[in-house]
Order: C-alpha cells, then sequence, then structure tokens
C-alpha cells in the first residue's frame, strides 16, 4: 500500500511538472508569436506606402472642437482602429460608431489622458490580452481533451492562426477571445457564475459574444431533462429552468444595455423629421440597421460574381470548420444528431457541461471517476501515440476513425462546441462579408482541437497537418503585408 502511494505522488508530482512545463511553453509561444507579429507589421508599414493616408485626418470630438486629437502614431491606425480610438476618445458620436462594442474603447479611454502614449497603450492591451487568452485556451483545452500533447499542439495553432494580425491590432479579437475562452474554461469547470460573467462580457467586445449564452442553454436543457425525466423531480426541473433563463439573460444584458443607449442617443428627444428611420420600428434594433445599411449584410446580399474572390479567400476557415463537424457527425451519429440526449450515460455525468455533480452521483464518486478516467485516457493518449510513431498502425485504429482514436475531440462535451463553431460559420457564409469569416472563426475551439488530432495522427493525415500550418503562414504574411498598409485582407 505505501508503494502503491508512493508512486501515486510520484505520478501526480509528474503531471503538475508536465503541465507546469506546458503552461510555460504556452506562455513563451504566445508572447514570440506577437512580438513576431508586431515586428512583421512595423517592416512593411516601413517598407511600403499605405494605400490610404486618412487615417492621420483626426479632427477634434464634437463635444469638444477647440481640443487637438493629434499622436505620433496615429499614422499607423488602420481600417477599424480608427473607429475604436475615435470612441475611446470622443464617445459614439455618429450613427454608423455604435458598429463598434464598447469593451475595447471602454479599456483604451482609461489612458486617454496620454495623448502621446495612447496607441502604444492600446497595442499593448490587446497584445497582453491575446497572450492571457492563449493560456486560457490551454487550460481549457487540456480539461476537456484530457490530452496534454493534443491541447499544447491546438494552443500553438492558435497562437500562429491565419488572422493573427487582428489579435496584434487595435481590434476587438483579443479581448473577446480572452472572454471567451474565458467563459468556455470556468464553464466547464463548473464555475456558472464566472462564466456568465466572461460571456457577458465577450458580449461587450462583439455582438456574437451573447451567442456564448448557448453553452448555458444547452446546459439547462440537459440538466432539466434529466431532473424531469429520469430522477422524476418537476421542482427541481423548474428551478434548473429558472437559474439557468436568469444566467441567459445575465448574458444578454450588456448587449441590450449598449442597444438601449443607442435609442437613447439617437431617437430620444429628435423631432419627427430628425429621427432616424430605424427609430420608429416596432423593434429599434440599432445594430441590425447599421449593419443592414452601411454594410450591406443580409442573407444572401454577398452571392455576388464580383465576390467570388472573397469566398476563395474564406474558404480555408470555412472547410477547416465544416470538416471538424462533418468528422465528428460521422463518428458520433447518434450524439450529434440527438443534440447530445442519447450520448452514453457515462460521458454525459463525467463532466458539467451535461450533468452537475449532485445530478449524477455524490461529489466523492465523481471527483474519483474523473480523476481515475483522466489517468486511464491520458495513458491511452500516450500508448497510440507512441504506436503511431513505431508504425504500429494495427493497435491504433485510425482508419476507422472511431471515439477510441479521437478520444478527446469525439467526447460528449465537445458537442456544444461545434454546434456554436456551426451557427456562426453559417451565419459567416450565408450572412456575412464572407471573407471576415477568417477573424469571425478564430476564437472557436474545435476548429484548433481537430486540427490538433490531424496532426498527432501522422500515418494518415500528415499532409494535412503541413497544409494547415502552410495555411497559418501565408495567412499571417499576408495579413502582416496588406492589412498593416490598408489594404483589403478578410
Amino acid at each position: 500500500m505505501r508503494g502503491d502511494s508512493h508512486s501515486k505522488m510520484v505520478e501526480t508530482s509528474a503531471e503538475h511538472e508536465h503541465e507546469h512545463l506546458h503552461q510555460h511553453l504556452v506562455l513563451k509561444s504566445a508572447i514570440f508569436s506577437r512580438l513576431l507579429l508586431l515586428a512583421m507589421i512595423i517592416l512593411f508599414r516601413t517598407l511600403l506606402s499605405p494605400y490610404d493616408t486618412s487615417a492621420s485626418l483626426n479632427p477634434p470630438c464634437l463635444t469638444t472642437p477647440n481640443a487637438t486629437l493629434s499622436s505620433p502614431l496615429q499614422n499607423a491606425v488602420v481600417w477599424d482602429s480608427v473607429y475604436f480610438l475615435r470612441i475611446a476618445q470622443c464617445g459614439y458620436e455618429y450613427e454608423q460608431t455604435f458598429a463598434f462594442l464598447p469593451l475595447l474603447p471602454l479599456s483604451l479611454s482609461l489612458l486617454s489622458f496620454l495623448p502621446t502614449l495612447f496607441i502604444l497603450s492600446a497595442y499593448l492591451i490587446n497584445n497582453l490580452a491575446f497572450v492571457l487568452a492563449a493560456l486560457y485556451f490551454y487550460r481549457l483545452s487540456l480539461t476537456l481533451l484530457k490530452d496534454p500533447q493534443i491541447a499544447l499542439r491546438a494552443t500553438l495553432l492558435f497562437c500562429f492562426n491565419p488572422a493573427s494580425v487582428f489579435y496584434s491590432s487595435i481590434y476587438s479579437e483579443s479581448l473577446y477571445a480572452l472572454m471567451c475562452f474565458g467563459g468556455m474554461y470556468h464553464f466547464v469547470c463548473g464555475g456558472n457564475n464566472l462564466a456568465v460573467l466572461f460571456f457577458a462580457l465577450s458580449g461587450c467586445a462583439r455582438s456574437n459574444g451573447v451567442l456564448n449564452a448557448g453553452y448555458l442553454c444547452f446546459q439547462t436543457m440537459h440538466r432539466s431533462f434529466h431532473a424531469l425525466f429520469h430522477q422524476k423531480r418537476l421542482p427541481l426541473a423548474l428551478q434548473i429552468i429558472f437559474v439557468g433563463a436568469l444566467r441567459t439573460a445575465c448574458v444578454f444584458a450588456p448587449f441590450l444595455a449598449f442597444l438601449a443607449y443607442g435609442y437613447y442617443n439617437m431617437c430620444v428627444g429628435r423631432s419627427h423629421d430628425d429621427i432616424r428611420p430605424w427609430c420608429k420600428a416596432r423593434i429599434p434594433l440599432l445594430y441590425s440597421y447599421i449593419q443592414s445599411n452601411y454594410w450591406g449584410v443580409g442573407f444572401l446580399r454577398y452571392f455576388q460574381l464580383k465576390q467570388l474572390p472573397n469566398f476563395l479567400l474564406a474558404s480555408p476557415i470555412l472547410s477547416l470548420a465544416l470538416c471538424s463537424i462533418v468528422h465528428y457527425a460521422k463518428s458520433r451519429p447518434q450524439t450529434f444528431f440527438s443534440l447530445g440526449f442519447l450520448a452514453p450515460m457515462e460521458e454525459k455525468s463525467c463532466g458539467v457541461v451535461f450533468l452537475s455533480g449532485d445530478l449524477s452521483r455524490s461529489k466523492e464518486a465523481g471527483s474519483v471517476g474523473k480523476s481515475s478516467s483522466v489517468r486511464v485516457e491520458e495513458h491511452l493518449n500516450l500508448r497510440r501515440r507512441k504506436n503511431v510513431i513505431k508504425g504500429d498502425v494495427a493497435t491504433v485504429p485510425i482508419e476507422s476513425e472511431s471515439a477510441e482514436a479521437w478520444p478527446g475531440y469525439l467526447s460528449a462535451s465537445v458537442l456544444p462546441f461545434l454546434l456554436h463553431l456551426g451557427f456562426m460559420a453559417s451565419t459567416a457564409f450565408f450572412v456575412m462579408h464572407v471573407q471576415v469569416a477568417t477573424r469571425f472563426l478564430s476564437a472557436n475551439p474545435p476548429l484548433y482541437w481537430f486540427a490538433a488530432y490531424i496532426m498527432a495522427y501522422p500515418t494518415k493525415y500528415y499532409r494535412w497537418g503541413y497544409v494547415i500550418w502552410a495555411y497559418s503562414i501565408t495567412y499571417i504574411f499576408l495579413g502582416s503585408l496588406l492589412f498593416s498598409n490598408f489594404y483589403p485582407f478578410t
């Protein structure tokens, strides 16, 4: 008994040390990737002349017409960065500026009293947020996939993702990713209150952040179903639905408050002749009106022959999203098409995505079962990788693409993440400016998990691994070259 206890302590200590080394590598990779992107942006901006130089024209705020908003780095501001900086300094002055949500401008406004360091501080905030997002993403991947090597590989793919240039610019992608990954991590770990806070803040960074409420709805749906039909406890089911609805409302609340603020600014106190058309609508949705009226966003409105190059530009990320979903659906059709209701009970009860510990088993039994299953799964993952390296394909059923070959990615707990990805990919393809899909989908974990598993089994998929890395490197190069000089890129 003493020997077994000692060996378990040594094994646990080794696992903690291994995880610490991986987190250290993630931290160094995230910092290195941001320094590399910033260096490339500075290099290409120095070598080439920008296509549009109007960003340097920064007139005074409407509320303070005599104040100047000059900055030594104003020429480095491109594309939507102009709007974010303007909102941070002057607030929401014009109708179209309400297309940009307030989390990044509010973060920047705290530094607006330092005009000489204002833009530099903006870059610092976003790049720091990216590093924190990478750390959260690794912890999320490790918790769900239960494979340190796959989690590390997926995080490295995120650090060098095709939309990297936006994460190192004055855009909302970095803060959005931080809030999304942070919320997802706390969600799968059972910290629903913290998850709600992070998800609500993600809705303050980008409008699609409110879709993260879907994770809470998915969990509520399964827990209430289990309480009602398995435990026959109607009061408990009603309590779960009430709490889930309250948490979902909290996620939507900041975005709805922002829309109300826009309505107050643009509609209240104006004469009938000056009032905007959307103010008279039965449900006055400012954000939808702006996207449709100023950017031409709408269902199938981008399906034009002249937009074919943009569809080609977005095709790699959309193809990767489609393959990740189709592979899961083909491997686990019963789980996928039943929305997890027909998933094996042992999968549903081992994590909080479906059932809470008090619904499935006691806390003690749950913790023991979880720790033992994690150790067994990590051992099997290690054995599979060793067999692949040795060429012993017979012991690893890769050709059948069974659930055993992709244990973490094909678990039931990954399903809500794939449903989220599918909805966002469909929206990007059918409704949005499709070229935006590269950065719109860049904070979706299943993309990196699927790619990481492809690279983990080189006997069949090694060529696709090279293709994915080549795709990322090419888009990082093109993004740094084109985007930084005000040329169109996603």
